[in-house]
């Protein structure tokens, strides 16, 4: 939780586009020669065509507003290509995912992007569906689609049967006669947070590996300029000081040909140089945008200069585009009646916000659904898959599906009290920790202890110590029974039963209760 904290932050202290340069100033009396080129990026927007954000008391986001912005920066600058680094579906607002997410595609249609690559949640739905969005092909519920105007590319993605990329590794696009080439990598985490439905029959491999095998063969080409789009986290500070993340890490392992890369991923901030490459990410969600300013050499083919801005899209900065805005509206009014329902009231707001511990209010309510659903003794949830929280008042079925957009369902299974513990020692690793959200259950964990020896009591609701060799039931969502998050003990639980989909369950608990929902108390998990 402390990463979406720090994300508020960063987005709070944006008021104002930074920039990040690295020129080399040995050319500057040749400028007047160089082909100015503007590369204008974004990542994670996760089809929120409909969903604004508040930025410091200020409205950002929304694709007619996202819209209008690339258009002006375009018409400002001849030579533009739009990119996108993966994730622009997956996680979507129902406007978008109702409909298979074609809308969205649809829309980066129309804007006219260049080229883009997949995210791990372009991989919800599998392969096959991800190929459809990207080439086109029917679906049975919303028919027949033309897929992406624009190409795609992957260059670390393979067939596990061919060992051959399932996309194309690099993507060549022309600029006044100059080749520029664009790899696209997706992180290998993506194994451990999709589905295996969704990842069956591909192999990630390593992203360095991946972009250096490509960027030689760009080069045996001709092409000297080359542009990494790449769904890997990668943070800086505003002032471009600080890189971390994986792509801050690789960068210098990385052919020295490579002159730019974005990220994404993490939806953070980044306008860094690391090794003389230029790392961008915009934040997430169409809240911002990469503006890259390229200086190439038409002699050598080289990028001789590049600089970077991160513009906020600022609703009170720019009218929307009235196009883009129709379109949504079109999508809106296709999805409005199950969308608008309302379902339950709340009687005050209901967020993910985690204390200390891990704990959130929106997470136990969540949880909570799930035991009562499946009339479980224990019931646990990753943070990850509530995407957005619950404001005071009405409830529609458009807030929940948002809230919970992944069209998993619940499964309930057995398993011992060891069982338990051990999944709950697995929510700590060397470099990353995701505190799963509980019903039922209260334990305590010393932060300052070893990893694997952290959880130090458990009891259930009534003050009962869980006994080793007993055996519970636990609800966990299919995307955790199957290993995802790296909580591989719970793939040993027998006595599966799938039940209904997560949102239904959310749906029919808040129908259930009586009155205004209220934020359940808190105080099932303690740090010491």
């Amino acid at each position: 939780m402390w990463k979406k904290v720090v994300l508020a932050v960063l987005l709070s202290a944006s008021l104002f586009s930074t920039s990040v340069s690295a020129a080399s100033s040995e050319n500057d009396h040749f400028k007047n020669r160089y082909k100015h080129v503007q590369l204008l990026g974004i990542n994670d927007f996760h089809g929120q065509l409909d969903v604004y954000r508040d930025i410091a008391g200020r409205q950002a986001g929304g694709a007619e507003y996202l819209a209008a912005y690339l258009k002006q920066y375009e018409q400002e600058t001849k030579n533009t290509l739009l990119v996108h680094a993966g994730d622009v579906v997956g996680a979507s607002s129902p406007v978008s995912s109702l409909l298979q997410d074609e809308p969205t595609i649809e829309i980066l249609n129309e804007l006219g992007f260049d080229v883009g690559t997949v995210g791990n949640h372009e991989f919800d739905e599998g392969v096959d569906e991800m190929k459809r969005l990207i080439y086109g092909g029917e679906h049975e519920e919303t028919g027949d689609f033309e897929g992406a105007s624009f190409p795609y590319t992957v260059a670390n993605v393979v067939d596990e049967d061919t060992g051959e990329p399932i996309l194309p590794p690099y993507v060549i696009k022309k600029v006044n006669g100059i080749p520029i080439g664009f790899i696209g990598v997706v992180t290998t985490e993506t194994r451990d947070i999709v589905l295996p439905s969704g990842i069956e029959g591909v192999e990630f491999t390593d992203e360095t590996n991946a972009i250096n095998d490509a960027a030689q063969q760009l080069k045996e080409q001709g092409v000297k300029s080359i542009v990494v789009l790449a769904h890997v986290p990668v943070s800086s500070e505003q002032d471009g000081s600080n890189p971390s993340g994986d792509v801050a890490e690789f960068a210098p392992q990385i052919d020295d040909e490579v002159d730019i890369i974005l990220g994404g991923h993490n939806h953070d901030y980044a306008n860094t140089v690391v090794d003389d490459k230029l790392i961008v990410q915009s934040y997430s969600s169409g809240t911002a945008f990469s503006d890259i300013d390229l200086l190439i050499d038409p002699k050598t083919k080289d990028i001789v200069s590049k600089e970077a801005e991160i513009v906020t899209t600022y609703h009170d900065g720019i009218e929307p585009d009235e196009q883009i805005a129709d379109m949504v509206d079109t999508y809106k009014k296709d999805v409005e009646d199950l969308v608008e329902e309302v379902v339950a009231e709340t009687s005050e707001p209901i967020t993910t916000v985690q204390d200390e511990s891990g704990e959130s209010a929106l997470g136990n309510l969540v949880a909570d659904s799930q035991r009562a659903a499946m009339n479980s003794d224990f019931a646990f949830m990753n943070p990850g898959g509530i995407r957005a929280d619950l404001d005071e008042g009405p409830v529609t079925w458009g807030e929940l599906y948002t809230m919970l957009p992944f069209g998993n369902n619940l499964v309930n299974m057995a398993l011992t009290g060891n069982q338990i513990k051990a999944v709950l020692e697995q929510q700590w690793e060397e470099n990353s920790t995701k505190i799963l959200q509980v019903s039922g259950l209260q334990y305590t964990w010393e932060d300052d202890a070893p990893i694997g020896e952290r959880i130090v009591e458990m009891t259930d609701n009534e003050g009962n110590p869980i006994e080793s060799n007993q055996t519970y039931t636990v609800t966990v969502n299919n995307f955790l029974a199957e290993g995802g998050d790296g909580f591989t003990v719970l793939t040993e639980g027998t006595n599966q039963v799938t039940g209904p989909l997560a949102l239904d369950a959310m749906i029919a608990y808040l129908q259930e209760q009586e009155g205004p929902i209220a934020a359940p108390e808190e105080g099932r998990i303690v740090v010491k």
